[in-house]
């Protein structure tokens, strides 16, 4: 850079031959006295050392010289004043750079340095070169640091010491020296001033972290080339790639000041290998908890193993991956592998698969299909030389040898390799499968997984899979999940949602669109809050399937304000070894509240709440159903719940803590509730009334206790004289046991109301 050329400054003073009148005995200030024919000062031609100079005798303490020409000053510029000087005769004398610091008002700016070093002169006909930089940037090597103030300078020198000496001295040069300060006036250093070479052979990595140990609040510059790093680097300092890195696939290079995908993309030459070197720094880095994938689309062409890319199969810290989106590119890779297998199955031992053929060649999360074999049971993990496999779940009628089929999806992001991952975020990233593959398979345990504001955009199988038990605790929350089956009818639709299989579970305020189910849910304590799914088709009285499906008996879930759109709540115990009641804890601890149930164009054969028992002997314990709203859209439905007996009905006579009230019943045929509230009018005089549920009790119970009879007017005997008798109750009489029996010691007749129940309290 030099302003001279740029800017067009006029920077050098005149020369010595030009006239003594152009320079100044004093401050070079106009109207101050000039050297025009002073006896002291005179002009040379033929000296043998300068083409033309001034020969001047010092008469005074300090002899000034003083250019009336004004030298701009600017900010950001550097300018260097030279003289070249040599003593004739007489007292050797010292000289040194001066310069008057001018403002625009044409006055002296007072308290700044202006004068350069003092150089002595050793010896006749010597010549000595004296210099200074000016510059209004206090910065090493600037010898008269001035300020902004300074508009202007009278270029000069100062010959001080003994009086008496002649002195010859040369054109004085100003020139703009600023090039020098470059490297000072960037605010970056290049990696190849530290000896990088960027050859793609040579190890930099010395280059580079000595570049980040200078750089002092600089950016680093890696220019163009290919940089080869053989050894973990950490940069410190804020970094900027035109050029690019290779490292050994199991090296890192982390960025403190820049991690995010922009970056790492640009270092490694693709987003795709920038994100992978990315992901695998973030679980060595502990300055952020956080990857930024700077809003940028990523093409995936197979799975991301992040075990294998990390290094672990272990982490506990809180990590988290957001904004951007991650593209399937259709590749082989994507191809789901299957597999079949001969293995045998005790309950004994529920969890474990012996004798399985082939063991080595199927893989840790393959899905476990079979006879016997509930929904989303997965290869846990796998024992080669023992010939066993880990299940995730129990198998509910497996018992002996068979065979199974296993099914590996493939997931964009695989944590499956990772024995514990607890505390990992992903938020804001668009998972789109397009149909080439599904979203994200879990660690096999952890706890605290967090899916907030994604999209799961066609996943061809599954959005989210757990494994194991690597779901406790997960948060999943406004989240979309937008099937890739949508034009197909309900019924021929295979693709999943998410699974789940430990305990303590949020899945909150996502939207779910025609998926075969929504969620298939194992464990207990689950929050179930503000989820619209929906999974209706265009076929004309259309089949409709579950949406969340319960595969425990005890739940201890809270499903509540969310819209359950052509699909229904399936209650099962499809993962229990042992599906018969032997003791354990029944159906019991679901409560459904203040959720909008709708359906349309289906057959009235619909239900949507539906509890599935799996073995015999089981029965309600603690179940309410309360401030719902049914409706049934182009048609109407006969009632809202029933009870699966396809393998098992419940015990009606053990139900216990029912509550079913304040639900609201549009286009559907049979309303229902418990504690039921029932008017009956016996027109008749009859010692025993009966009196009848009229279907409005839940899953076809029994009843099994008359809370009240309330008799409304006079009770009449046959010669129509009142009555003050109050009769005993029998509850459970009838075919169905659905029907109370009032009796009241004589024939009376009259109108009571009567509260009745299907259950007992606890």
């Amino acid at each position: 850079m030099n302003k001279a050329i740029t800017d067009g400054l006029v920077l050098m003073p005149p020369p010595f031959s030009a006239g003594l009148n152009l320079w100044s005995r004093e401050n070079g200030t106009p109207g101050s006295a000039s050297y025009q024919g002073q006896p002291n000062a005179a002009l040379v031609s033929n000296d043998q050392d300068f083409a033309g100079c001034l020969e001047l005798q010092k008469t005074e303490t300090t002899q000034r010289l003083r250019s009336f020409a004004q030298t701009p000053i600017q900010p950001g510029l550097y300018l260097r004043v030279t003289a070249r000087v040599k003593a004739v005769s007489g007292n050797l004398p010292s000289v040194r750079i001066a310069a008057w610091a001018g403002n625009v008002s044409g006055q002296n700016v007072a308290g700044l340095t202006q004068v350069g070093p003092t150089v002595p002169l050793q010896g006749y006909g010597e010549v000595v070169t004296v210099s200074a930089i000016i510059s209004p940037a206090a910065r090493t090597g600037v010898d008269m640091a001035w300020t902004t103030q300074v508009a202007y300078a009278h270029v000069g020198l100062d010959l001080t010491g003994a009086n008496g000496g002649v002195v010859r001295i040369d054109d004085l040069v100003v020139e703009d020296v600023t090039g020098l300060f470059i490297r000072k006036l960037m605010d970056w250093v290049d990696v190849r001033d530290y000896g990088a070479l960027g050859n793609g052979t040579t190890n930099d990595a010395a280059a580079f972290l000595a570049a980040d140990a200078d750089a002092q609040g600089r950016a680093i510059l890696v220019p163009s080339g290919v940089f080869r790093l053989t050894s973990d680097v950490t940069i410190n300092s804020r970094i900027r790639f035109e050029g690019t890195v290779s490292m050994p696939l199991n090296r890192r290079l982390i960025l403190t000041r820049n991690f995010d995908l922009d970056t790492y993309g640009q270092a490694f030459g693709s987003e795709i290998e920038g994100f992978r070197r990315a992901l695998a720094a973030l679980f060595y880095f502990t300055d952020h908890v956080t990857l930024d994938l700077s809003g940028r689309r990523v093409e995936l062409t197979e799975p991301i193993d992040v075990a294998a890319i990390s290094g672990l199969t272990s982490f506990n810290n809180r990590r988290v991956v957001r904004n951007g989106q991650l593209v399937a590119v259709a590749s082989p890779a994507w191809a789901t592998e299957e597999f079949t297998s001969t293995a045998t199955y005790s309950p004994a031992s529920n969890l474990t698969l012996t004798g399985v053929a082939n063991v080595a060649n199927i893989p840790v999360g393959a899905l476990v299909e079979g006879t016997g074999v509930g929904r989303e049971v997965y290869v846990r993990a796998k024992n080669v030389a023992a010939g066993t496999i880990t299940l995730s779940q129990p198998l509910w009628g497996a018992t002996g040898t068979r065979p199974y089929t296993f099914r590996r999806f493939k997931y964009m992001l695989d944590f499956s390799g990772f024995d514990l991952l607890s505390r990992f975020e992903l938020e804001d990233i668009e998972f789109n499968c397009l149909g080439q593959c599904s979203g994200v398979m879990m660690a096999t345990s952890g706890s605290t997984k967090r899916f907030l504001s994604c999209t799961f955009n066609r996943p061809l199988d599954r959005g989210i899979t757990t494994p194991g038990l690597g779901c406790q605790g997960m948060f999943v929350d406004m989240c979309q999940f937008l099937s890739n089956e949508s034009a197909l009818p309900a019924q021929n639709r295979t693709s999943i949602a998410l699974n789940v299989n430990a305990n303590d579970v949020k899945l909150r305020n996502n939207r779910v669109v025609r998926f075969a189910h929504f969620a298939i849910v194992n464990g207990t304590g689950h929050l179930i809050h503000a989820n619209h799914f929906f999974q209706g088709d265009d076929q004309p009285a259309g089949i409709r399937r579950a949406g969340l499906v319960f595969t425990q008996t005890n739940v201890s879930t809270v499903v509540t304000g969310n819209y359950v759109d052509n699909c229904f709540i399936e209650w099962g115990n499809e993962h229990d070894s042992a599906p018969e009641w032997n003791g354990e804890f029944s159906f019991g601890g679901l409560n459904i509240v203040g959720n909008v149930f709708i359906a349309s164009a289906t057959t009235s054969a619909f239900r949507w709440v539906v509890v599935k028992p799996y073995g015999p002997g089981h029965y309600l314990n603690g179940f309410s159903l309360v401030s719902n709203s049914f409706r049934v859209f182009n048609g109407s439905i006969d009632r809202v719940e029933m009870v699966d007996t396809s393998l098992a009905s419940l015990e009606m006579a053990q139900a216990r803590n029912v509550r079913v009230e304040g639900n609201s019943f549009n286009n559907v045929g049979q309303g229902i509730m418990n504690p039921l509230i029932v008017t009956h009018t016996q027109n008749t005089v009859a010692d025993t009334w009966t009196v009848g549920s009229d279907g409005f009790v839940p899953f076809g119970g029994r009843i099994r206790m008359v809370e009240s009879v309330q008799p409304e007017g006079a009770i009449l005997n046959g010669s129509n004289v009142a009555r003050y008798a109050f009769p005993n109750a029998t509850p459970g009489v009838g075919a169905q046991g659905n029907q109370a029996q009032l009796r009241w010691g004589e024939a009376v007749r009259g109108k009571a109301v009567v509260r009745m129940r299907m259950d007992l309290p606890s």
